[in-house]
């Protein structure tokens, strides 16, 4: 173990540890659950969702870390395990404990939310552990997020809308295509440009909606917009980094998702616009913090 490691380790590492600067996401996906699911937010009950889901997301970015930590060595020696700032062990349990407080928080909104808590915590750990090779994993890591909207939905309505199943069919199925392009995002390069054709998943859901009102073009507009640029970026890769930086952007789009989706639940549009405001949120603290 390196000196840093032995010594204690700092904000920083905790921070790029847990990818904190995508959290917004996390949030917003709170937010189109609840509405989806009720029609309303309530901010207490909100407060305490996106609590418990952002430890979830941390933990799991933890474990992440955790699993990798042989492939970082070689692959991502900057990576906190890999360059020794911090000890595996810690990682693990920090990863493990916030998956933990993740489903304590998730108990006093009933039986359904606690086990969609727990399967998103199993599922968490599915990924971490099986991601590297499998060709399965940017599935799982759609099926996290689809889990992120379920347990928001269940949380405040006991039970899963068909809406809400949807939605999260929707969510999972974007989130699968950012999670093909970040799978090779060490080699700055993308092989296979269909897998992105799962980005269109909300907006041929939302294409019935586009007559209602004003909202849902303005929602739809600028996650065409969001997710154009990082394609161009994935395709032409003009400077180096292009692909982790149309990742991050990706990942940041996904506020967008939401808002597109609160727009065609016919929700308030003002959390249309809280959603929206996720995604330069999300890029601005990635300005900062890797997302990836």
């Amino acid at each position: 173990m390196s000196v840093a490691a032995a010594h204690g380790f700092g904000p920083s590492t905790l921070l790029r540890l847990g990818r904190i600067s995508n959290l917004p996401t996390v949030w917003t996906n709170v937010i189109a659950g609840m509405v989806i699911a009720r029609g309303s937010v309530n901010a207490s009950e909100a407060a305490l969702i996106a609590l418990a889901m952002s430890a979830f997301y941390v933990g799991g970015m933890y474990l992440n870390d955790f699993f990798d930590r042989t492939i970082d060595a070689r692959e991502r020696p900057n990576r906190p395990i890999a360059a020794g700032e911090i000890g595996a062990g810690a990682v693990s349990g920090i990863g493990f404990g916030l998956l933990a407080i993740g489903i304590a928080l998730m108990i006093p909104f009933g039986l359904p939310a606690t086990v969609s808590g727990i399967a998103l915590a199993g599922v968490i750990v599915l990924y971490d552990v099986w991601h590297k090779g499998n060709t399965l994993g940017p599935a799982i890591m759609g099926l996290c997020r689809a889990l992120v909207y379920l347990g928001a939905g269940a949380a405040v309505t006991g039970h899963v809308p068909l809406a809400l199943a949807i939605g999260a069919f929707v969510l999972a199925a974007h989130t699968a295509g950012i999670s093909y392009a970040a799978k090779q995002e060490s080699l700055d390069t993308i092989s296979n440009l269909w897998p992105m054709l799962l980005l269109a998943a909300p907006l041929i859901a939302a294409l019935p909606s586009l007559a209602n009102g004003w909202i849902v073009p303005v929602a739809f507009a600028l996650l065409i917009a969001a997710d154009a640029a990082a394609v161009w970026l994935l395709a032409k890769r003009p400077v180096p980094g292009s692909v982790p930086r149309a990742v991050s952007g990706l990942i940041a789009a996904i506020s967008l998702v939401d808002a597109l989706a609160v727009a065609w639940a016919g929700g308030d549009p003002l959390l249309v616009l809280a959603c929206a405001a996720g995604y330069p949120l999300t890029r601005l603290f990635q300005a900062s913090i890797p997302g990836t």
